[in-house]
């Protein structure tokens, strides 16, 4: 197996796998496997977004969607990153080495993008299915795309995206981001939160529609994330593309994103975990 987080197989995938479609017609999401991806701007546009990079191997059916739906060269004016977990980062060398574009990210993401700093390990020992079982396997380690990763501004604006802000949501990574537009009150949430239990291996593969928090076994800070999924509830946000699951419009959102900020201690958070009982010691 190599060491580099970018070249490891990902021996798992969904139902959902490859079957994208338009969420809105600027808003096109794809599933990759187990993790989703986002393209941001119209059927055939010269100004498009790509967001998040998929697992290893994807950089192939990546680009593919892309030009099925933009066309062929036509890059996209740039890569924004929810965070850099292996399954949001995998294609990403395929991906630059293709389009040769910038990538943006939060700045405290920035150490695990550019070789300086591991992500925390993942923790196998919260309950739950057999993902969770398994992800003392996942990488932690960091990516180095120095010279092509720049911090997002400082004033929430989006590069390329002037309708669209970004959103600080920490918790399942220091620099994690939500994009969100504003106007139709559409969101990409990453993994702040998302809609299916990413723990179960049986929901994994059939994508079992269930709002929930970020995954519990790559998720190290859960006071910062249940702020962050506050946050986004505050929003009110109408339609929305998380990291893992179905997209999410209308009352299946609102009401479920509303249940889960209320309830996130019981819906969210894993009884045990080392981060969990990190968080309990502190408190």
């Amino acid at each position: 197996m190599s060491d580099k987080p970018t070249d490891r197989i990902v021996p798992m995938t969904s139902v959902a796998s490859g079957a994208g479609h338009a969420v809105l017609p600027d808003v096109y999401f794809l599933p990759v496997q187990i993790v989703n991806i986002s393209f941001i701007g119209a059927a055939a546009s010269k100004d498009w977004i790509l967001v998040d990079a998929g697992v290893p191997k994807s950089g192939k059916k990546i680009i593919e969607e892309a030009e099925e739906r933009f066309g062929n060269d036509n890059p996209p004016k740039a890569i924004i990153l929810t965070h850099g977990h292996f399954d949001h980062v995998g294609a990403i060398d395929d991906l630059l080495e293709k389009w040769q574009v910038p990538v943006y990210a939060h700045k405290y993401e920035l150490p695990y993008l550019t070789g300086k700093e591991s992500y925390p390990e993942p923790d196998p020992t919260v309950e739950g299915g057999g993902v969770a079982k398994i992800s003392k396997y996942f990488p932690n380690e960091p990516i180095d795309i120095s010279g092509s990763v720049e911090p997002l501004p400082e004033d929430g604006s989006m590069p390329f995206l002037p309708d669209w802000e970004w959103v600080h949501t920490p918790g399942h990574t220091k620099g994690h981001i939500s994009l969100f537009r504003p106007s139709d009150k559409v969101l990409i949430a990453g993994d702040a939160f998302v809609n299916v239990r990413q723990d179960s291996i049986y929901k994994v593969i059939t994508q079992q529609r269930e709002i929930n928090g970020p995954p519990t076994y790559f998720t190290p800070d859960w006071e910062s994330a249940r702020e962050s999924v506050k946050i986004l509830n505050e929003l009110k946000p109408e339609a929305a593309i998380t990291g893992h699951g179905w997209p999410l419009v209308g009352e299946e959102l609102t009401g479920g994103l509303e249940k889960l900020a209320n309830d996130f201690d019981k819906i969210a958070v894993p009884e045990k975990g080392k981060y969990v009982d990190k968080d309990k010691k502190r408190d």
